[in-house]
């Protein structure tokens, strides 16, 4: 019998904060702000949290989830995404309101993202 690896998506995980672990369910992040050595965490709710991480590390713990870096500085949840803006300095306008910088490096990608989702 072969063994298969099985990825799925994250449904919670779970954060460092000063003095605390959270647990943070996944659907409800809206995206993510590298902050240095910190990042800061944006919720559905308008909550958010800073915690002691790197984006990086965020990035490939979200690999399996709807999210996609716009930004060296920006994680997003794809689906909190309502448009994608501008002619030439690109920008996401997330359901929130937040307007999200899309480099020029990732324009293509982030509109090819885009794309992909199902229309209503």
């Amino acid at each position: 019998m072969e063994n298969t690896i099985r990825v799925v998506p994250l449904q919670k995980m779970m954060v460092a904060t000063a003095g605390r672990v959270d647990v943070v369910n996944v659907d409800h992040l809206v995206r993510i702000e590298a902050q240095s050595n910190y990042s800061k965490l944006f919720f559905a709710d308008g909550t958010s949290l800073v915690v002691a991480k790197v984006l990086r590390k965020f990035e490939e713990q979200l690999s399996q989830n709807p999210f996609i870096r716009a930004h060296k500085t920006h994680l997003v949840n794809l689906n909190f995404i309502r448009s994608l803006e501008g002619l030439h300095h690109k920008h996401l306008v997330m359901e929130n309101g937040d307007n999200i910088a899309v480099s020029r490096s990732k324009q293509r990608y982030v509109f090819q993202q885009l794309m992909g989702l199902q229309a209503v």
